[in-house]
């Protein structure tokens, strides 16, 4: 008995000796045979999938925001359409959001089949479906517009006026009449006028077409009625604060400088954005590999309870060894909870980003990463190269550099605005009148003066050179036999200039600050890609130390269950080897994920991350010249 006991023995320790754990292999490991089939088997990880279907094809979305994406939200299009805006102010639908009308039948539709994607697959679906892109992507829309707003002040602006205005007052005096009671008058006007800002000069001209018809029962008013139409054009030019092309379209380029940033913005906003949906991909699988790898505890620790259980009826094992191992089995169930939580957690947040819901439902589709990490990517860690990178392609910098020419601008123009103002105007115009002349007694008589009056009856009365009809009165408008001028220069200047001047500092001050700002940006930038490339590194060592870890651990664990088997450890020294093992295997995941979201953030920190997923992103000019900048 004695030498079969030491033989049990001696096969115990040379199987620890040359068996591996099952599934592990090492470079210095020869091939062994699987531990025995009564051993339960060491903690192991996979995927935990959903039962899901793979989508389509997807196609890179643009990055950029085309300068024509404002049109649909223009809705008054041309003048035909202004009956209709009229229409639409009386109509009451228009002022219930959509939004109020969901009903709780929809709010509890969901899309119940998963969807498989890739990483890239799962970024352009959130691109496209995600409505917090949607409404940061409006960002430069509404730039553009601003655009437009600022080029609106060269606008033509066309005005008229019809007015009718009547008038019957006492009369004071009997030759004001002629007898009658009361003194009548009634005038007709019908003018236009269109005014418009030079973009060369910054100076406004102007023209008018006023017209009146006069009527009146006035004894005095030898014509009546009385027709006077009056052509005017005006002129107002600034010489010195305020002139040129650069002062009348310095708003202009303000707001496109505005606009440029908002397209820069937009794009850091994209970065940030696919950032975290990659993060939040991996974070999903992150959950599922352990939630796999306490699963693999869980039954480790079962089945362990199990045997314990038998071994204690057998009398081969103390009740404390069945309470550690049934213990040990409680703590791992609870941690397959708190997987399982984290899990969902992680799905659910990568779902509201994706936000893929063909069927049109309120909750989106479970979305089933296809990736696992690949640690053995090669990734460029050259500092120089990628600091070049990011200062060439950051978002963030160009729209800080695109700020400071912005404030550039605001300095030339406060600049110009402590000049003192020297405005000319000028203005000229011609008139004409044109009627019919009442027959009135002549109180004193004019040798060689016919009568021209008209109704009730010819009677003597004075020809005046003014008889006819409207047309009349345009016509000898043009012969420019009546005309008024206006030449003004005026001048104004603040004694001190305080206003000016402490706006100009203030300009000065914030183009200072933007420098600033600027510079301390650089340093940032130069700080994010070197603790990028460090984190780059340092996983990439962890991924290859936690792999060694996980694999030594596992072999410890079989190795110490062997010795369990024979009776060499206790229960409590072979929780503590698979506690090591499942802790090793959990740090090997997590490194490996790490590495994964430090390849992104590296991406990111170079500016280079939406050109990592083929996503392409051009600046667009906003420039714009309507015909009616063009003078």
């Amino acid at each position: 008995m004695v030498s079969r006991k030491w033989i049990i023995v001696l096969a115990a320790f040379t199987l620890i000796a040359v068996s591996p754990p099952a599934g592990a292999a090492g470079p210095a490991m020869a091939a062994a045979s699987p531990s025995p089939s009564y051993l339960p088997p060491p903690a192991t990880s996979g995927p935990i999938q959903l039962k899901s279907i793979p989508v389509g094809p997807q196609t890179p979305p643009l990055g950029s925001v085309p300068i024509s994406a404002g049109s649909r939200f223009d809705g008054t299009g041309s003048v035909a359409t202004l009956p209709n805006v009229f229409l639409k102010q009386w109509s009451l639908g228009r002022e219930i959001p959509p939004e109020s009308l969901i009903s709780q039948e929809y709010l509890r539709t969901a899309e119940l089949t998963a969807r498989e994607m890739t990483l890239k697959e799962a970024i352009y679906i959130a691109l496209r479906n995600n409505p917090q892109v949607k409404a940061v992507e409006l960002n430069p829309v509404s730039a553009m517009e601003s655009v437009r707003q600022s080029n609106g002040v060269f606008d033509p602006l066309l005005s008229s006026q019809i007015d009718v205005n009547k008038s019957s007052v006492p009369t004071s005096s009997i030759l004001q009449t002629g007898g009658g009671a009361a003194f009548t008058q009634k005038f007709y006007d019908w003018n236009f006028g269109i005014t418009k800002v030079l973009s060369t000069t910054n100076g406004t001209v102007g023209l008018i077409f006023d017209n009146e018809r006069a009527l009146s029962n006035s004894f005095f008013a030898s014509i009546n009625p009385t027709y006077t139409p009056t052509i005017a054009m005006s002129l107002s030019q600034p010489l010195l604060q305020n002139f040129g092309w650069k002062f009348a379209t310095i708003n202009v380029r303000i707001a496109e400088s505005g606009q440029k940033q908002a397209q820069w913005q937009y794009e850091q906003s994209l970065m940030d954005f696919v950032q975290r949906v990659a993060a939040d991909y991996w974070n999903v699988v992150l959950a599922e590999e352990n939630l796999a790898v306490t699963r693999a505890a869980l039954k480790f620790n079962q089945d362990l309870v199990r045997q314990n259980r038998i071994s204690v009826k057998v009398g081969t094992l103390a009740p404390l060894d069945l309470q550690e191992a049934q213990s040990a089995a409680a703590t791992a169930e609870a941690n397959v909870f708190t997987a399982e939580a984290n899990l969902k957690t992680a799905r659910s947040q990568l779902r509201q980003d994706i936000m893929y819901n063909p069927q049109g439902t309120f909750l989106p589709a479970d979305i089933e990463p296809a990736n696992r990490p690949n640690p053995t990517e090669v990734i460029n860690t050259n500092e120089e190269h990628a600091l070049e990178l990011a200062v060439e392609y950051l978002p963030s910098l160009a729209a800080m550099r695109e700020a400071i020419r912005g404030a550039l601008l605001q300095v030339k123009y406060q600049e110009n605005q402590t000049l003192p103002q020297l405005n000319l105007g000028a203005q000229f115009g011609v008139t004409a009148t044109a009627g019919s002349t009442i027959c009135q007694p002549l109180f004193f008589k004019i040798s060689g003066v016919t009568s021209n009056c008209v109704a009730p009856g010819p009677a003597p009365g004075i020809e005046l050179p003014f008889g006819g009809q409207y047309s009349t009165a345009l016509n000898r408008m043009w012969n420019f036999s009546f005309y008024n001028y206006a030449a003004v220069l005026s001048f104004q200047m603040p004694l001190d200039n305080a206003s000016a001047k402490a706006a100009l500092a203030q300009a000065r001050v914030l183009y200072a600050q933007q420098r600033m700002q600027y510079r301390s940006a650089l340093s940032q930038a130069v700080v994010g890609v070197q603790n990028a490339i460090a984190n780059v590194i340092a996983d990439q060592r962890r991924v290859q130390a936690t792999e060694e870890a996980n694999f030594y651990a596992k072999q410890a664990l079989h190795d110490e269950e062997v010795r369990f088997r024979v009776g060499m450890a206790t229960t409590h020294d072979l929780l503590q080897f698979q506690q090591q093992q499942v802790a090793a295997e959990g740090n090997q995941v997590q490194a490996a994920i790490d590495l994964e979201n430090a390849k992104l953030n590296l991406k990111h920190a170079e500016g280079t991350l939406l050109q990592a997923f083929d996503i392409e992103f051009q600046l667009q000019n906003p420039h714009e010249t309507p015909w009616y900048t063009r003078f």
